[in-house]
């Protein structure tokens, strides 16, 4: 599998029955990586990896809300991913759209509460009003708060938090001072949200991409070779049966 995830072959999927559920991460982040490269190996354009990696969240979407899992946060489009070529931002942007409006009423039925988390500015004004739309019309759900990453880069957010404070200190509405971590955090776009108890990155790469860096201090990680179009439910709860074998200190002994 990876060095940091364990090795499944003896190990037969278990099921949500069979999962500890006193131990069920509150909060789970997603890198869903490899969409890309799943097309390729099929000789298929990289649009048909994208497309099939929006059926993989639908399935993870629906496992967290049977597993209880309160936060969910994934990672769907980086700041720096506009770099990209024309064709595939475009492509992106439309499914985005695309997805968006049509998933909005099983995410409602379903009790999804839907957030955008990233810089505003620069989302083209159609998406963001869909965006938007989402938000005004699960505004009430609490089965699951689903937060969509989009337009992010944690840097960028760490640098607006502090520009933020700097002009509330500035007015004198804040005593930086009194300024610590739990503060700190409500200057984040995350806002309202506990950090990440567990990070899972799909396709076999080990790092975070500029993704909720100051969220995941003390997150578990869990990096596996799966493409993220062919994570299915099973490797899901595989993934939070690797999670609750996991000692968390938190610095402590």
């Amino acid at each position: 599998m990876s060095l940091f995830s364990p090795v499944f072959s003896s190990i037969m999927t278990p099921t949500i029955k069979e999962l500890k559920k006193n131990n069920i991460p509150e909060h789970v982040a997603i890198i869903m990586d490899g969409n890309g490269r799943w097309a390729s190996k099929r000789k298929l354009p990289r649009s048909a990896g994208h497309k099939a990696g929006v059926e993989a969240l639908r399935d993870i979407i629906t496992t967290s809300i049977e597993l209880g899992i309160k936060f969910l946060t994934v990672y769907s489009f980086s700041s720096e991913n506009w770099q990209r070529p024309e064709d595939e931002v475009n492509f992106l942007l439309n499914l985005f759209l695309v997805s968006l409006n049509e998933e909005l009423g099983s995410l409602d039925k379903n009790g999804v509460r839907v957030r955008l988390i990233g810089e505003r500015k620069e989302v083209p004004s159609e998406i963001l009003k869909a965006f938007e739309n989402a938000e005004k019309k699960t505004r009430d759900n609490d089965n699951l708060y689903f937060n969509i990453a989009f337009n992010y880069g944690s840097r960028q957010e760490i640098i607006n938090a502090i520009k933020k404070i700097c002009k509330e200190a500035s007015r004198n509405d804040i005593d930086l001072e009194q300024l610590d971590e739990r503060n700190f955090s409500d200057y984040l776009f995350t806002k309202g949200c506990p950090d990440p108890d567990f990070l899972i990155r799909t396709s076999g790469e080990y790092r975070v991409s500029n993704f909720l860096l100051w969220q995941i201090a003390y997150s578990e990680f869990y990096f596996i070779k799966t493409l993220w179009p062919d994570f299915k439910r099973k490797d899901f709860l595989r993934a939070i049966y690797y999670y609750q074998r996991r000692n968390r200190r938190f610095g402590r002994l």
